[in-house]
């Protein structure tokens, strides 16, 4: 069975349409997540609250130990990366990774941020060879096939690409160039618009996304069925 990473960053700790000023992305994951346990219950789910509990910043000592070459390990680096590690495990470990991400002033949340800072590490999720210039950067998490699905919310409309508010967005893109970079390249994504203006718009927008989301888990589903399929055949 695959394994599930659920990331959630709002700062709003409920889920819209339960919780008072509840998070629309988490409604989201949440229907995710349920919509894929209603139809294979075996699945395990790690969830991780990037937005009740962020990852620490990088710091001069995390730079300093993240990239010390074997020969310059102290011990105590070990101790300063022990979060990264924590976090880039339970990422190599997941199959699908489940992204509720509202977009903060054109962007992902600080939370976010620091998550993807945390993550994105050499000799764990990408590796450099200074002897091929013209391609120096290789992704370790292309050993097998992952798929990330981003679910975000907004407050406007239009952010999509080819729209006239897409130049605005530096979520979606800025999430895929990460994830592509250390070698999650199937992205899926969906979102809700509408959240300033509010009422039957929203409420559209809303039940379009969970639409669009049983859709997305029976489609993956699928997929992955197919994948394991080929790989016992192989």
């Amino acid at each position: 069975m695959p394994h599930i990473l659920q990331l959630d960053a709002s700062a709003r700790p409920g889920q819209a349409g339960t919780d008072a000023h509840g998070s629309v992305s988490r409604r989201l994951t949440q229907r995710f997540v349920r919509a894929w346990l209603a139809h294979q219950p075996d699945t395990s789910v790690t969830h991780r609250d990037l937005g009740a509990t962020p990852p620490s910043f990088i710091d001069q000592n995390w730079i300093a130990s993240a990239f010390a070459s074997p020969g310059q390990q102290q011990p105590w680096m070990h101790d300063v990366l022990a979060e990264s590690d924590r976090l880039v495990d339970e990422l190599i470990d997941a199959d699908i990774l489940v992204i509720g991400a509202p977009l903060y002033n054109f962007g992902m949340p600080a939370a976010l941020k620091a998550w993807v800072d945390q993550i994105v590490r050499m000799g764990r999720t990408v590796e450099y060879d200074e002897t091929h210039p013209e391609a120096p950067f290789t992704p370790l998490l292309s050993d097998r096939p992952r798929h990330a699905v981003i679910l975000s919310s907004r407050g406007g409309a239009g952010f999509e690409p080819g729209e006239a508010l897409a130049h605005l967005n530096h979520l979606e893109p800025s999430l895929t160039t990460v994830l592509e970079f250390i070698g999650i390249t199937r992205i899926h994504r969906i979102a809700v618009e509408h959240q300033e203006e509010g009422g039957d718009v929203l409420a559209a927008s809303i039940k379009h996304a969970e639409e669009q989301i049983e859709a997305q888990v029976a489609q993956l589903q699928d997929s992955l069925n197919e994948e394991g399929n080929m790989a016992r055949l192989a």
